[in-house]
């Protein structure tokens, strides 16, 4: 059995699945080191200590320094970084995955490169939405307007709930301040839910590029799935935070959000709904997956042992 450059990282078996860990981590003006397999956030009241193969995503927001040993260990648990600018309104991410196999990432591929299951996907996407609309026949066309219209209504619905003031939607890419209290709610988890996203698809060994609703991004995917939960989670979570007016309004969305996202065992849930949409079963992977394994491929979609030269012999 080949292998590529056996690495010294944990094997898949021996970290905290995704769906088992804390959804993010919030850190600001500190400096964030590593100790042994755990990191740490030094700041002026002390320092903190914090398992590093149980975070989900590590949000870095402004005045935070961060050491390449602390990086190492990140990745090497699997978890998603993101560097979040001032009230959480830019956004940067990276992580490993923490699958040694391609199956998954190879499922999404395949549903993706034809125009028919494409759509099929984003139908599907729909439903998991919207459960009491069934979106089968449905053009793009149609299921943008459905998605449109059903987020405005939700807008309205907890603006009635909560009796915060809503007019619309606002997001002012350079000054998150200048909108209202439930447009700084939303755009916070908004920023947080991509965030998570993002670390599930890339411990998945999932594409974030390719994705079936959204397009032509490098997280195209992970809109998607950042976008399953909005009306559900990150819409309501913002609006509660609002309630008590702007001052310090993304910070009580990001609390609220991160305790709704544990109680809910979101991540797990995600995790399932991907994998349920691609259609994977697991019949894909062979073999161990903690192993860094490697096939080549051959002729009729065979795939042979890698790691060894072949001539003229028959392999198939």
């Amino acid at each position: 059995m080949g292998t590529i450059g056996r690495r010294g990282a944990s094997s898949p078996r021996e970290l905290a699945r995704i769906g088992d860990r804390i959804s993010f981590v919030y850190l600001e003006r500190c400096t964030v080191h590593r100790e042994s397999n755990a990191i740490t956030a030094e700041d002026a009241d002390g320092v903190t200590h914090i398992p590093s193969a149980t975070i989900g995503t590590l949000l870095l927001g402004p005045g935070t320094r961060i050491t390449h040993q602390a990086m190492s260990v990140l990745g090497d648990s699997g978890a998603g970084v993101a560097w979040v600018g001032e009230h959480g309104v830019r956004y940067y991410a990276g992580g490993r995955a923490l699958t040694r196999s391609s199956g998954l990432v190879e499922a999404q591929a395949t549903a993706w490169a034809n125009r028919r299951t494409r759509l099929d996907v984003a139908r599907a996407m729909y439903r998991l939405r919207f459960p009491d609309q069934d979106p089968a026949g449905r053009t793009r066309q149609e299921l943008l307007s459905m998605e449109g219209g059903r987020v405005k209504a939700r807008y309205r619905e907890e603006s009635v709930r909560t009796g915060v003031p809503w007019v619309r939607r606002e997001f002012h890419r350079d000054d998150f301040s200048a909108g209202d209290a439930p447009n700084q709610g939303i755009t916070a988890a908004a920023q947080c839910m991509y965030g998570i996203a993002h670390a599930v698809v890339a411990a998945l060994g999932c594409s974030p590029g390719l994705g079936f609703v959204h397009s032509g991004h490098e997280r195209s995917f992970v809109l998607d799935v950042a976008d399953f939960y909005r009306t559900e989670i990150a819409i309501p979570a913002a609006f509660d935070a609002a309630v008590e007016g702007e001052e310090d309004v993304a910070a009580r969305t990001r609390r609220l959000l991160r305790d709704r996202i544990n109680e809910t065992r979101l991540l797990d849930r995600c995790v399932r709904d991907i994998k349920d949409l691609l259609g994977f079963d697991g019949t894909r992977d062979t073999g161990d997956e903690a192993e860094d394994r490697v096939t080549l491929q051959s002729d009729g979609d065979v795939h042979v042992q890698g790691g060894r030269n072949y001539g003229n012999e028959i392999i198939w």
